[in-house]
């Protein structure tokens, strides 16, 4: 399997297909070429970008998508092609084995309601949790993305989420907000403190899975 991270919250898998999970609107294009399968976690424009999924379809229109019954209402079109997922699911998408995990989105604020939120595991080692620190405890995960800048976290928060998921290796999940300082600080203190390697991957860099 070769894994690609893109910008901010978007993971692209090839193997015997291509999956791409949360190409939003901080994320290339480029991600969704020759696509198969879509997993999409909820419904912030930075995970799901309409418009370039619009574009991904008319170029393969046998690309699948998987998410909560919540975000296929919002898909328009889409809908058509998309396959509603709950948390505990097990499915297979473009040939990888998916379970879906968690429920909702972290909290923001108590002002704001929160939105359904999907976290999945990918053939049992690669875990995307999207917007959320939700621990798939029936799996081990060898390769964790952790998210690491948002409204709703701290870094406390996230080094914790790695402790608890225990991974052989975590990369930065969420880091379009970190500017080159930022991801320094980041990068010092969870080397530190994580318990497991951890890393921000550049934009396109692929690596084996």
């Amino acid at each position: 399997m070769r894994l690609t991270k893109y910008s901010h919250a978007c993971v692209r898998l090839e193997g015997d297909g291509v999956l791409v999970i949360d190409p939003g609107g901080f994320s290339e294009r480029v991600a969704l070429d020759g696509v198969d399968a879509v997993l999409i976690t909820h419904e912030h424009g930075d995970h799901l970008d309409l418009d370039a999924l619009t574009e991904a379809l008319a170029k393969r229109p046998s690309v699948q998508i998987y998410t909560h019954p919540e975000v296929v209402a919002k898909l328009g079109d889409l809908a058509s092609v998309a396959t509603e997922v709950h948390s505990g699911d097990d499915f297979t998408a473009a040939g990888f084995g998916v379970r879906a995990y968690g429920g909702w989105h972290a909290l923001i604020h108590p002002d704001l309601p929160r939105v359904p939120n999907l976290g999945f595991v990918v053939d049992e080692r690669i875990y995307h949790p999207g917007d959320s620190f939700d621990v798939p405890a029936d799996v081990h995960v060898d390769t964790l993305f952790v998210p690491v800048s948002a409204p709703w976290l701290k870094a406390a928060e996230a080094i914790d989420f790695i402790r608890a998921v225990k991974p052989r290796r975590a990369f930065a999940l969420h880091d379009s907000l970190l500017n080159d300082l930022g991801a320094g600080m980041v990068q010092n203190l969870f080397g530190r403190l994580a318990g497991s390697e951890y890393r921000r991957l550049t934009p396109g860099e692929t690596l084996d899975a």
